[in-house]
This record gives C-alpha cells, sequence and structure tokens, in this order.
C-alpha cells in the first residue's frame, strides 16, 4: 500500500478534494452543506492517495489569528491507516517558517492524534455543525 500526500495544484484534485469532503462531512457526518464550503479560494488544499486513489484531505489558510488547519478527512474505508497521521504532517510541513501561531477547531474523537503533533486543548468544548469540537493550538 503505497501512502502519498501532495498540496493540490490541479482542478481535477480540488474537485476530488470537495468530493471526499462531501462523503465525510455532508453525507456522514450530516453537516449543512452551505457551512462546509467556504474559504475555499484563500485556502492551500492536500490530497491524500493510496495507491493513486483519493482518500483523504485537508487545508490550511492564514487567518486574523494565525494558521488555521482545517477540514481533515479520511474515508471511512481508509480510516486507521495513517492517512490522517500524513495529512498532519505534510500541511504542517507545508506552513510558512513565519507560522507562530497554529491552531484547529478538533472534533473529539481526534484530539489525541493532533496531541502527537503538539496540539493542545485551549478552552471549553463547543458546537460546530452540530459536533462537539475543542480549539487547539500548537505548542511551537
Amino acid at each position: 500500500m503505497s501512502l502519498q500526500v501532495q498540496r493540490v495544484t490541479q482542478k481535477e484534485e480540488l474537485d476530488q478534494v470537495f468530493a471526499i469532503r462531501n462523503v465525510v462531512f455532508v453525507k456522514e457526518q450530516n453537516c449543512p452543506p452551505e457551512l462546509e464550503w467556504e474559504h475555499e479560494d484563500d485556502s492551500t488544499h492536500f490530497i491524500a492517495l493510496i495507491d493513486g486513489r483519493p482518500v483523504g484531505a485537508c487545508r490550511w489558510r492564514k487567518t486574523d489569528k494565525g494558521y488555521k488547519l482545517e477540514r481533515f478527512a479520511v474515508l471511512k474505508e481508509f480510516r486507521k491507516h495513517g492517512v490522517g497521521r500524513a495529512l498532519i504532517a505534510e500541511v504542517l510541513s507545508d506552513l510558512p517558517k513565519d507560522a507562530k501561531y497554529i491552531y484547529l477547531h478538533s472534533q473529539l474523537d481526534a484530539t489525541s492524534l493532533y496531541a502527537k503533533f503538539g496540539f493542545v486543548s485551549e478552552g471549553k468544548e463547543f458546537e460546530e455543525a452540530g459536533i462537539t469540537h475543542y480549539k487547539m493550538v500548537k505548542t511551537v
């Protein structure tokens, strides 16, 4: 099994990213589509491939606060294969060198994965699109 993560550079790859997010967030987790599709043009997108098949996606974008990692999605049948870890590692290595404040909104069941990369929960849990999240900040 060959796993690779790459920055999206072509429209076809971006369409694959959107298809993965549609399956995971809109269909599987019942997120309202209008909440799912925002900030696409000012984000840097990534796609994970297993043996050439698109199986995961994520993105980062610069905000007023710093750099926000978002929309980590892995197709159900490819979870527990290291795809999430590979996505996080690649997106972190792609951030500008001056990225001092790096944060994300983690679904409850993903907090331990992000913690392995130095993210720490901050504040109380909150709801986003009907799902419990924690704000997590990377200690630099």
